[in-house]
């Protein structure tokens, strides 16, 4: 393990650090594979050679910050953390699984990386924010890489049939010509991380099973990882029925975007009573994704924050 010393003398602690602490906490958060020691006027980082350099360099960026403008908010940590769009230090633990054609699969940013992470601690995880954080597709691959691993038995990934201004009534063809379409999402993340063949083979065997909610009513889900996406068009009865079907050694993440419920007006979403229900319970992890954690094109984080306001 490498140490470095930061001189801190000639910078206001206060400002720095803020009171009691609490922009240190932040920047801790950023940074979670380092070990950061307040003391007097030094800053004692211990951690990899390459990940103590990035976070010199972000560092300097906060004083500089501060010998300018005098300031330094929460909001701007993170700009200055975020200003050459990398979140966080990339190191080898946020691989997640490698995907076709050598293609790395991977934590890209910090509540990305509190997914990996929680989900060896947890066996149930909310993760919800807008579109385009990767929670749906990090999901998926934790899903994966479980499977690998031989952890579970096999993959459930299933969504409440909801149309967003569509009727899927009107579609030609069968229920499932008319729902693979709808589960194209989940199809994608997977053509990302299996060859074809496997997947064909998974999906006919039933090891990876893609449903609709409505479909998981009176099972057991012993022994496998069950994905609910866009759980935000989920009722409050769906939501307590899909909740209750968990079996012995499974793990269960839920996501979705509390901003995007395409349910009638006077229905509740199942999703938003979960969260006011379950999140004080420790066994649960809740994660909240924001525009932070886009990593799409830049234009959608601008999107995401228009339509905030």
């Amino acid at each position: 393990m490498n140490e470095k010393i930061i001189d801190l003398e000639k910078i206001d602690l206060v400002v720095l650090f803020g009171s009691n602490n609490r922009k240190l906490y932040k920047i801790r958060e950023f940074f979670p594979d380092l070990k950061l020691i307040a003391r007097g006027n030094t800053l004692k980082v211990l951690g990899n050679e390459d990940q103590i350099l990035f976070f010199e360099k972000k560092f300097q960026s906060f004083i500089d910050h501060i010998n300018h403008y005098n300031r330094l908010t929460l909001s701007q940590i993170e700009r200055l953390i975020m200003e050459d769009g990398c979140l966080v230090m990339e190191n080898k633990n946020d691989i997640i699984l490698h995907g076709l054609d050598g293609k790395l699969i991977k934590a890209r940013t910090v509540n990305q990386r509190k997914m990996v992470s929680d989900i060896y601690k947890k066996d149930m995880m909310f993760a919800t924010g807008p579109a385009g954080t990767g929670k749906t597709y990090t999901a998926v691959a934790l899903a994966v890489k479980a499977l690998k691993s031989k952890q579970v038995k096999k993959i459930i990934l299933t969504r409440p049939a909801v149309e967003s201004g569509e009727n899927l009534g009107f579609l030609p063809g069968d229920l499932k010509e008319k729902l693979d379409p709808y589960m194209q999402p989940l199809y994608d993340a997977l053509i990302d991380m299996l060859p074809s063949e496997k997947l064909k083979d998974y999906l006919e065997n039933g090891t990876i099973q893609i449903a609709p909610l409505a479909f998981m009513r009176g099972r057991t889900l012993d022994k496998a990882f069950v994905i609910l996406d866009e759980a935000q068009n989920a009722t409050s009865s769906q939501m307590k029925m899909f909740l209750t079907r968990m079996g012995i050694s499974a793990k269960f993440i839920i996501t979705g975007d509390e901003s995007q419920i395409d349910l009638p007006l006077k229905q509740k979403s199942g999703l938003i009573e979960a969260r006011k229900k379950l999140e004080k319970l420790e066994a649960i992890s809740f994660i909240y994704l924001d525009e932070k954690d886009v990593i799409r094109h830049k234009l959608v984080k601008q999107i995401i924050k228009a339509y905030k306001n």
